[in-house]
């Protein structure tokens, strides 16, 4: 190579591919052509030689120059378009100011269209004269507001308009403002429609309906329908969104991206007189994409209803021309641009660390798809994201407006969501009759306005399944994180195979003792009335005091409180402190008969009297499984409670509607997937569930190893003794034996099995009806219906119901954690923080509480 010269690797008759951080150019014929490009060549110059070079017809293609332009913040690459003579010299200086030695250049070719009408500035009129009139507006932006001709869009007229509004608007308006007036709407008149439509069809413009079933919304149009040198493309409106992360793709669908076949603008990625958009908020969306594409910034000099204007941010610095200006089209919302200078000339010589444009509204449009598909979503993911996509750290407070904005424009208002919860029960309700709703609300100053204060909710689904499902429900709370705040109380069932069944919820002011209280009186009134129920729950207050009141239906013999062992023994480390005894405590809590329970107990009392005295002072029957009497089938925790709630992690910081509406779809996920898993072990004729058939298969196993003697045929009473050398009684008559793991669990021990093997009586009569495969198809038979549209819902005539303003959050950020850590939140064999000052485990340096002693 000579210093007069730079080698270009010059790529044809391939695609342009562009990825995250990277640009190629693939294609199964794609050519390779190398160039010696001399330092002085102007841009008509090497145009010509990659038409002599690529032997492409001058006369039926135009060429589109791609320069793969490295970034200086890590290993990314930009497209760079080369256009000019300016451009290609900075093209040429990569070699001196960068490592690389030889220069991609990819050349797009793009096929030279017959022109129709008369062009303006190498682009063809969109609308044929009289079909429609661009309205007259007086913009109040001094002399420099001209009327739009009839004619639409031509050299004439835009030549004889007059400058540019004055700086009495400066350039310190806030870039808040674009999205000002995005959701005005203005009404669309049929005749426009026709005649718009019209003169896309003559002009042979490209119309893509977002809503057709072949719609292309992506990056890479089929070159075949894409008409490039047409002067207006139509611009899809930005708000698609998916219900799957496989799309996040294309969360974006009208992504002015200028690089990679423009969905809108010409071939060489800038905008062009005569576009048109959707919306104003459309347009405010390109413009910022474009500009952070280009890794530039603009001002807004105006922007209202009917007009925007834009500048560069550099334009009196280093007199940039780029400007824009837009107006609306009469009797629509549509905006179209009618004068363009581009593109910059002006360059930054470093990337900052954020961007002007790259503002919330934009963040919150690119992770609608991002949070619909996990609400979870963090604010340091949302910024990960938006770096991956666009090259730009953004602040932490811009990354949670955006996320709030997203939850806002996918889920509706906090506030209002309480006004207009009512009405969304009644559409649940037109589809899905004989629900059970139930409200409490306050009454105010205000005429036909309550206040809310709880709500109760189940569905039909689940009061006709539950009476199926084991006589077992296990209630918990949570709490909102939105906001507003408040407590989300759940009751859940068993089925027969092991699995939670969602029952009831309620949104309540909190967990207190008349909410608790309130929530289980609904349930007994509203959802079932089966005697013998067990109830299993944490120690609250509120809970113990409803399980014993009379006039609620939850006392003994209608139903049986019993306390989840985990929270008990959370408990009982709190007061004690020791994980010796704690796992004492678990291993009495789980032994299944009365001389283990006692064995356990003597050692507690052994190592600490205290904790055995503490022990003694809850009834055996709440917290122990040996004196249970089979009422908890085994469940020993609120664990199917505490599943569900991080079910609803995240949409518990969503508005109430859709909290309810979750509960409703997720419900019938539910329903769906285990329904047809019932109806296949049916046709199967499998007798029982798949979790029964595991724990009998295995104790069939351990009975063929069993030594058994019979001592009364027809009690059937029998001794039966284990490999370990272990001894119990089994009478079949009383369906009954001493290990008592019958009755805990619902379905024969091993000892019972052996004693049927040994009478050739079948031990599946002594399984539970819960648990055989009718049962569980039952449980999940009944049908939830799809809701009706919004608009077809029945109108809701009642009080308007407003969110109390004591239980709203006040402040900004993410709310904290209302949440009661205990040694439960720590996890088992976690090794616990050094101090480096007093060496002390538990805490470190900076929550020392002895550093006065170190020093």
């Amino acid at each position: 190579m000579s210093a007069s010269t730079i080698p270009v690797i010059c790529y044809y008759n391939g695609q342009i591919v562009r990825t995250k951080t990277d640009v190629e150019y693939e294609g199964s014929e794609t050519r390779i052509v190398p160039l010696k490009i001399p330092i002085e060549c102007t841009f008509q110059e090497l145009i010509d030689m990659v038409y002599s070079k690529t032997i492409i017809d001058k006369r039926r293609f135009n060429l589109v120059l791609i320069c793969k332009y490295p970034l200086r913040n890590g290993n990314r690459f930009q497209p760079f378009q080369v256009r000019d003579d300016s451009s290609v010299r900075e093209m040429l200086d990569l070699v001196n100011t960068t490592t690389i030695e030889e220069i991609e250049l990819f050349i797009k070719v793009v096929r030279v269209k017959a022109q129709l009408n008369q062009c303006v500035g190498g682009h063809e009129d969109l609308f044929v004269r009289n079909h429609y009139n661009v309205a007259q507006f007086d913009y109040g932006c001094g002399p420099s507001s001209g009327p739009v001709p009839d004619t639409g869009l031509n050299a004439n007229d835009e030549d004889s308009a007059d400058e540019e509004p004055n700086d009495e608007y400066g350039e310190d308006v806030d870039d808040e403002c674009d999205g000002a007036d995005a959701d005005v709407e203005v009404d669309r008149h049929a005749s426009f429609l026709q005649a718009f439509n019209q003169a896309l069809e003559n002009e042979q413009g490209v119309y893509v309906s977002a809503q057709a079933p072949s719609c292309d919304v992506s990056n890479h149009p089929d070159d075949e329908t894409l008409d490039e040198s047409s002067p207006v493309t139509y611009h899809l409106p930005p708000t698609p969104q998916f219900q799957h992360v496989e799309n996040l793709d294309i969360a974006i669908a009208s992504c002015w991206t200028p690089w990679v076949q423009p969905t809108t603008g010409n071939s060489s990625g800038e905008f062009v007189i005569g576009q048109v958009f959707n919306s104003k908020s459309d347009l405010q969306e390109a413009a910022k994409i474009y500009s952070i594409k280009a890794h530039q910034e603009y001002v807004v000099v105006a922007s209202s209803k009917k007009l925007l204007v834009l500048r560069c941010k550099k334009a009196e610095e280093c007199h940039c021309p780029w400007k824009l200006r837009a107006m609306v089209v009469k009797d629509s919302s549509l905006f179209v641009i009618n004068k363009y200078t581009g593109p910059h000339t002006c360059v930054n010589p470093c990337l900052n660390r954020d961007h002007r444009q790259l503002d919330s509204q934009l963040v919150s449009t690119h992770i609608k798809a991002l949070i619909q598909a996990q609400f979870t979503l963090s604010t340091a993911a949302i910024q990960a994201s938006v770096m991956e996509k666009w090259g730009y750290q953004i602040s932490y407070k811009k990354a949670l407006d955006g996320k709030h904005k997203a939850i806002r424009q996918l889920f509706g208002d906090f506030s209002q969501s309480y006004t207009e919860l009512p009405r969304l029960f009644l559409g649940i309700e037109q589809s899905n009759p004989g629900g059970a709703v139930v409200w409490k609300t306050f009454e105010t100053n205000m005429p036909n306005t309550e206040i809310f204060q709880r709500v109760f909710w189940s569905f039909k689904p689940s009061i006709e399944g539950f009476q199926h499902c084991r006589p077992v429900m296990s209630i918990d709370g949570t709490h909102l994180y939105g906001k507003y705040k408040g407590k989300l109380l759940i009751a859940m069932g068993c089925d027969g195979n092991n699995q939670l069944f969602p029952l009831a919820f309620a949104i309540t002011e909190g967990d207190n003792t008349d909410s608790w209280g309130w929530f289980l009186a609904c349930i007994r009134n509203h959802v079932t009335q089966r005697p013998g129920i067990c109830v299993i729950s944490d120690r609250h207050p509120g809970i113990m005091a409803a399980m014993v009141d009379p006039h609620l239906g939850w006392a003994t013999p209608f139903a049986y409180h019993r306390i989840c062992m985990r929270h008990f023994a959370s408990n009982f480390m709190t007061r004690f402190k020791d994980k010796i005894l704690k796992n004492l405590v678990y291993r009495a809590a789980l032994a299944s008969t009365e001389r283990k329970f006692k064995k356990h107990m003597n050692t507690i009392g052994r190592i600490n009297s205290e904790a055995l005295q503490w022990l003694e002072a809850v009834p055996f029957q709440l917290w122990a499984l040996s004196h249970d009497g089979g009422r908890r089938y085994g469940l020993m925790t609120t664990n199917i409670s505490e599943v569900f709630n991080s079910v609803l992690k995240g949409v518990r910081s969503l508005p109430v509607t859709a909290l309810v509406q979750l509960t409703f779809f997720r419900l019938n996920g539910y329903f769906v997937a285990r329904r047809e898993v019932g109806a296949n072990r049916l046709a199967s004729t499998e007798q029982f569930t798949s979790y029964v058939d595991a724990q009998i298969q295995g104790r069939v196993v351990k009975a063929g190893s069993m030594e058994i003697v019979l001592y009364d045929h027809k009690k059937g009473l029998f001794h039966v003794k284990s490999r370990r050398g272990r001894t119990h009684r089994v009478t079949l008559h009383e369906k009954t034996c001493t290990c008592v793991k019958t009755l805990i669990y619902g379905f024969p021990c091993s000892h019972i099995i052996s004693a049927c093997q040994h009478r050739c009586v079948d031990f599946r009569l002594f399984v539970d009806r819960y648990y055989t495969t009718q049962s569980y198809y039952d449980t999940w038979a009944p049908l939830f219906h799809p809701i009706f549209n919004k608009d077809e819902w029945p109108l809701y005539d009642g009080t308007v119901i407003v969110p109390p303003e004591s239980m709203r959050r006040f402040g900004s950020g993410r709310p904290k954690s209302t949440r009661l850590h205990n040694e439960m939140d720590v996890r088992e064999g976690k090794t616990l923080n050094k101090c480096g000052l007093c060496k002390q485990l538990g805490h470190n340096r900076r929550s020392c509480k002895n550093i006065n002693q170190v020093q």
